[in-house]
């Protein structure tokens, strides 16, 4: 595809971006300049899924996000997720049923995604997944990149789906933008970051769903 011209780029900016679909009109979108097209930006907790040709975009440190699409009709999108804490001595509401409740919430954060994309359109037998993340970005959040990291990949492996790319692990943040309709996947490592707003992001993240967890005996996200 050759690059628009500049006549091209604010006429496409002018438009606006697709239609959103219900439930996602909270998401910020903003036009990707240099890639020519909108994108919806997901923090922490969150995660976006459309039929239209638009890119999604975030920024993980320790959290860990799922690109995810139907391969035929290009329907898509991407969760941004973070398992909580299980600290010794804290009851575990889901301990009478093998299931702990950080793999709950994961679980929860993987199947929010995976159902909208099968409620508009896409099916089970043609999804594609790539995952990203999962980073040691700062040394008191211990080994939760890890952790995020061994979930995802269990979880994908017992539910039977393709995982076709990943990009997991390692000391830095990344930044992700995402295509559902062709499946390109752009990610950059953030070895640079001069700005606390992820690390704050995220360890209030954190604190969050510790409080969450022990608030309601269980976890429920977004």
């Amino acid at each position: 595809m050759s690059p628009m011209s500049a006549a091209q780029i604010a006429a496409a900016r002018a438009a606006g971006p697709p239609p959103c679909l219900p439930g996602f009109e909270h998401v910020n979108r903003y036009f990707d300049a240099q890639r020519e097209m909108y994108a919806a930006k997901i923090l922490p907790g969150e995660y976006y899924v459309t039929t239209g040709d638009e890119l999604v975009a975030t920024v993980l440190g320790s959290c860990v996000s799922a690109c995810l699409r139907d391969t035929v009709s290009g329907v898509g999108g991407m969760n941004h997720f973070m398992l909580p804490d299980q600290s010794p001595g804290r009851n575990d509401p889901w301990a009478e049923t093998g299931v702990s409740a950080a793999t709950r919430y994961g679980i929860h954060a993987m199947e929010h995604l995976i159902n909208d994309v099968l409620k508009h359109g896409g099916r089970r037998d043609r999804l594609e997944i790539k995952v990203v993340g999962g980073g040691k970005v700062l040394a008191s959040m211990t080994n939760i990149g890890a952790r995020n990291i061994a979930f995802v990949r269990s979880y994908l492996k017992a539910e039977g789906l393709r995982v076709v790319g990943e990009d997991l692990g390692d000391n830095y943040p990344r930044k992700v933008v995402y295509q559902p309709k062709t499946g390109r996947a752009w990610v950059r490592k953030l070895r640079d970051l001069h700005n606390s707003t992820l690390i704050e992001r995220e360890t209030s993240y954190r604190k969050s769903l510790g409080q969450q967890a022990v608030a309601s005996g269980g976890v429920e996200l977004f």
